[in-house]
């Protein structure tokens, strides 16, 4: 269906325009003041709602396959599409890991049945998989890149041998990102803040255990491989102050060999939190100080830190140590310990609307925040005509009304697992379509489920 949204606020690339958009054949064909058509197609009135990219998120755990009782690629995509996310890109930690091109191509197909979002998939990283890894070099504009777990993981996809790191950094072509933490740190701040507690870890331990120490002593070993070998190395999830000596902004991000990402919750929460949401919080890398959170929001304004993403990591109820209780709310079971509940939380519903209660708080601009979570993610990773609002490029975008609220309620989470660490916010604004290849797929809080997401395709040397 062709459409015309109507007298829309446009933010794209650093600058506003009110204008109508005409999208045809899944793609933008024009963006003019006013545009007439000698036929009939459907119309948007976009009076008073302002026009953005839609978001690309470069790191999400969507659990499919095998650990669908926590989410499935369906449940999580349809949730990023009510959030005006329309592309992501998802990790190997699934169960089969994605460890072989046919694995992975098997997470590919599932994409393509139920994926209502755009996506694509990295391959991942074991001890034992070098051949894998080498052979992805003919296919680097068919997948999002490799994935490098440098601290704990699920399975057997810590990538803990100096040998084996040596030789991927050596011979990979594709973009590598890195999960970077230091396993031995960690380990030794943990008997020690064990034995100091009598046993009884809080989840407030959580980012003293998992230390900036710990991340600085992995990326600055990944940056060193990447250095060494002139590998495409990106970092995710940068999560400290200590961290931030590495990256520059002395160079335009498209001659960077080395990149970095923030997640929004660690723009959000600080250590402070772990007393009132406790374990709803503990993710890996940790949430820390918030003289650490406030160093990471200079580093992405300066552009040190490239790109905002979430992260997002479903668990259950019971996996993170929660009970729903009477009343509606979330509270901690009595059963609950630091070493039986599960790292990652659900943040992809509402990463968007997060970052725009930054923007009304002053924090970081509107342009500012498409920058960052569309175009930079875009050029970070080559992607091929998204990302951005132009002629000629897919129609992946979403209308937002700055005037209306969004709370966030156990009814209505998308979520498979059924919970939000920001259940009870609410947010100053609300996503009203979203538009993924030309499809408007979300649209009033209704889906049209009829045409899913496509395969996102890379433009890499």
């Amino acid at each position: 269906m062709e459409y015309i949204i109507r007298n829309a606020q446009i933010v794209n690339e650093g600058s506003r325009q009110q204008a109508d958009v005409w999208i045809k054949n899944k793609r933008i064909e024009k963006i003019a003041p006013q545009i007439n058509l000698p036929y009939e197609v459907k119309e948007i009135n976009a009076e008073g709602l302002t026009l953005l990219p839609g978001v690309i998120d470069d790191q999400v755990h969507f659990r499919e396959p095998g650990l669908t009782q926590k989410a499935t690629i369906y449940t999580e995509a349809k949730a990023a599409v009510a959030g005006g996310v329309t592309s992501f890109m998802e990790m190997p930690n699934t169960k089969p890991p994605a460890l072989t091109q046919t694995l992975l191509e098997d997470k590919f197909t599932i994409g393509k049945e139920n994926a209502l979002a755009n996506y694509s998939f990295y391959l991942g990283t074991s001890n034992d998989n070098l051949e894998d890894i080498l052979k992805a070099n003919s296919y680097k504009n068919d997948i999002a890149g490799v994935k490098i777990f440098m601290g704990s993981s699920t399975g057997n996809m810590l990538v803990d041998d100096p040998a084996t790191l040596e030789k991927v950094f050596a011979g990979c072509e594709n973009l590598i990102a890195t999960h970077c933490e230091e396993q031995s740190i960690i380990k030794a701040n943990y008997e020690k803040v064990f034995a100091e507690r009598g046993g009884k870890l809080r989840p407030e331990d959580h980012p003293i255990i998992r230390n900036a120490e710990n991340c600085y002593a992995s990326s600055s070993k990944a940056i060193g491989l990447a250095q060494k070998h002139g590998t495409r190395l990106h970092i995710l999830h940068i999560t400290d102050a200590l961290e931030l000596s590495e990256f520059t902004n002395s160079i335009p991000l498209e001659q960077k060999k080395i990149t970095s990402e923030v997640c929004v919750h660690h723009l959000t929460f600080s250590d402070a939190d772990y007393h009132t949401l406790g374990y709803q919080i503990k993710c890996n890398p940790a949430v820390k100080t918030a003289t650490d959170r406030d160093a990471l929001w200079t580093a992405l304004l300066d552009d040190r830190i490239d790109v905002i993403a979430t992260d997002h990591a479903p668990h259950t109820l019971s996996e993170k140590g929660l009970i729903r209780m009477s009343d509606g709310n979330l509270a901690m079971s009595d059963d609950a310990t630091y070493d039986n509940t599960a790292a990652g939380l659900p943040l992809i519903q509402h990463t968007l609307l997060l970052m725009l209660q930054h923007v009304k708080d002053g924090k970081i601009s509107l342009e500012e925040v498409v920058r960052k979570m569309s175009h930079d993610v875009a050029r970070c990773y080559q992607l091929k005509d998204r990302g951005y609002i132009r002629e000629g490029y897919f129609a992946d975008i979403v209308l937002v009304n700055l005037n209306k609220e969004t709370s966030v309620t156990k009814d209505n989470l998308l979520y498979k697992c059924q919970w939000s660490p920001l259940e009870g916010r609410t947010f100053p604004a609300e996503i009203k379509y979203t538009f993924v290849s030309g499809h408007l797929v979300y649209g009033n809080g209704s889906f049209d489920e009829s045409i899913k997401g496509e395969r996102l395709a890379f433009d890499r040397d």
